[in-house]
């Protein structure tokens, strides 16, 4: 049998090709590419899927379901699906609808990438760090971080919805794309503040949702632009936290009070809507009224005390008691307590009110003035004891104070004070009484009788007779008039030095000197012999003549002394001599 020719045998396979490409269909290139085809039908969980070849292929309904939503597919309908393999073993062409939509989302989501535009997807799952994204079919990681320009803790709102995103980077070999929505958020965030902040004045009133809370204030969303609203401006009244006026979620209606265009700052306010209760305050709350209010904060210096939502005032810490001083102010009131106070003082325009919380009981001074006239004597126990004197706890809690000048009569303060100790019950005399400055002078010299009373019955010049009560170095003590002691000094006991001699004189001796000073006040009286002596000698001068009448001034002091009989009459001459001794011979000149 002759062989077939080599052309005969090129047409047989020619032939065989053509009958297996009509078998199978046409299959160059189709393998790991995206096809067309048309569903013959559903059964059950599966479609089945006519690409035109031999076999048919099947795909899960679950592969044409976008993430968190349900298959919307029916028979006729035409898809576009991946064909893996021509034939499985079952007989069935392999295909997938999944792949195709990701090799098409590749290709659109690579242009995108390129052209820096906004891609559309479904938030759907979440996994460590962030969250899954599915768009159209590849699926996109969104960190946490990039979900929201705030940091949101619930994002069960966003899940299963359409959201616009930005691909921040995208390797199609590894298949990973990260994609962001913040960036979408800040951009378009942007671009309506900048519309919106054109059109904001000043004054506007306006409605907003509050979106975050702070220690400061809230964030309320204007429509694509957030306004702070500061705590002091959500309400007239004290406000301690933000959350006691608003909540997040709430819809509230603020007004613009600044709008900076440079930093985009929008601040926002409550209370102006509102009519200020600072108009006309000082009319609502003249001076000297008393009030009720409620303490709403207390401080180191003083309580604020609210009059009406809005309107506070100050009591200061010295305006709360009228006898607890240096005490704490939380001591006296405490917060949300109920009291009366008085209106001291309203300044309408720096709105400020002075309260008094004292001023509404019985001055406790007034009325101990008013039952303790200077001179009561009245017995209370020494609170303290000071470098400057005793304090005495007095009825209606206050206390009087005993100087140390007021201790005794006699003796140093100084070393009296010793005497007593805290917690003794003593008694004093009322000196005097200083209401406003809220002060009480008191005495315990003044218990007894001043020794020294009698001093401002004498004059300066008045001739005194003393008794020699102590002998000392430096001069003697005397006692004269009634109860009244002196001390005269070395150089006051006689006009001759050789004769101011303490020694001389001796205790229980007599001795006339003359009042040369009189301190009231210290209760002092100053003596002198000398100078007793210095005005005998001129009174006797003016008496008896000069040395020109030929008498030597020993002869007039003599006849002055014996006139008043203090002295012998001593030998005339004796005086003349010594003196013609000192004049160098000038008496016997005469």
């Amino acid at each position: 049998m002759t062989p077939p020719t080599t052309t005969a045998a090129s047409a047989s396979k020619e032939i065989f090709a053509d009958l297996l490409k009509e078998s199978y269909g046409s299959s160059d290139g189709l393998e790991g590419s995206v096809v067309k085809g048309r569903v013959i039908s559903i059964e059950n969980d599966t479609a089945l899927i006519d690409v035109g070849l031999k076999s048919e292929g099947r795909i899960s309904l679950r592969e044409f379901s976008e993430r968190g939503r349900a298959a919307e597919i029916k028979p006729g309908d035409e898809v576009e699906v991946f064909l893996e393999r021509m034939e499985n073993a079952q007989g069935e062409a392999v295909l997938s609808r999944e792949k195709a939509r990701r090799e098409e989302a590749w290709a659109e989501l690579e242009k995108s990438f390129k052209a820096n535009k906004r891609v559309q997807g479904v938030l759907f799952g979440r996994v460590k760090g962030g969250f899954t994204v599915d768009l159209s079919g590849a699926v996109a990681f969104l960190p946490g971080s990039q979900v929201d320009v705030r940091p949101v803790r619930d994002v069960s709102h966003l899940m299963g919805t359409d959201q616009w995103f930005q691909i921040l980077k995208m390797d199609r070999r590894r298949g990973n794309i990260v994609v962001s929505r913040r960036a979408v958020l800040e951009e378009t965030r942007a671009e309506a503040r900048q519309e919106l902040i054109a059109n904001l004045t000043e004054g506007q009133v306006l409605e907003g949702v509050v979106k975050n809370i702070t220690d400061y204030g809230a964030f309320v969303d204007l429509g694509g632009i957030d306004g702070l609203l500061h705590v002091t401006d959500m309400a007239w009244r004290r406000v301690n936290h933000p959350t006691e006026v608003v909540a997040i979620g709430d819809t509230v209606k603020v007004q613009v009070i600044r709008v900076n265009p440079d930093t985009q700052r929008i601040s926002l306010g409550m209370k102006q809507l509102e009519a200020d209760p600072w108009q006309g305050v000082d009319t609502k709350y003249p001076v000297n009224a008393k009030f009720k209010g409620r303490v709403t904060n207390i401080t180191d210096y003083g309580a604020f005390v609210e009059l009406e939502p809005g309107v506070e005032g100050l009591v200061h810490v010295s305006e709360m008691s009228w006898t607890k001083k240096n005490v704490h102010p939380g001591k006296i009131v405490s917060t949300s307590q109920e009291i009366e106070v008085m209106v001291l003082d309203v300044d309408p325009n720096r709105r400020r009110v002075s309260l008094g919380i004292k001023q509404c009981t019985e001055n406790p001074w007034g009325q101990f003035a008013e039952g303790h006239p200077p001179g009561t004597v009245i017995k209370g126990e020494i609170k303290s004891i000071t470098e400057f004197g005793l304090f005495i706890g007095l009825d209606g809690g206050v206390d009087g104070m005993v100087h140390l000048s007021d201790l005794s009569w006699d003796k140093p303060g100084e070393t009296v004070i010793n005497d007593y100790k805290k917690g003794d019950m003593v008694e004093a005399k009322v000196l005097d009484t200083d209401v406003e400055k809220e002060r009480i002078s008191l005495g315990i010299k003044q218990l007894g009788a001043d020794p020294q009373a009698g001093v401002v019955k004498y004059k300066k010049g008045d001739t005194v007779t003393c008794t020699i009560s102590a002998v000392h170095a430096g001069g003697i003590d005397v006692a004269f008039g009634e109860g009244l002691t002196s001390y005269i000094r070395k150089q006051d006991l006689a006009r001759d030095r050789s004769e101011q001699r303490p020694e001389r004189f001796a205790v229980g001796d007599k001795v006339d000197a003359k009042v040369t000073n009189i301190d009231a006040d210290a209760r002092k009286i100053g003596l002198s012999v000398k100078a007793l002596e210095i005005s005998d000698e001129r009174e006797a001068m003016a008496a008896y003549g000069s040395s020109d009448s030929g008498a030597s001034l020993g002869d007039i002091l003599g006849a002055a002394m014996r006139a008043k009989g203090d002295v012998e009459p001593k030998k005339a001459g004796t005086k003349k001599k010594a003196k013609d001794d000192e004049g160098g011979g000038e008496a016997d000149a005469e």
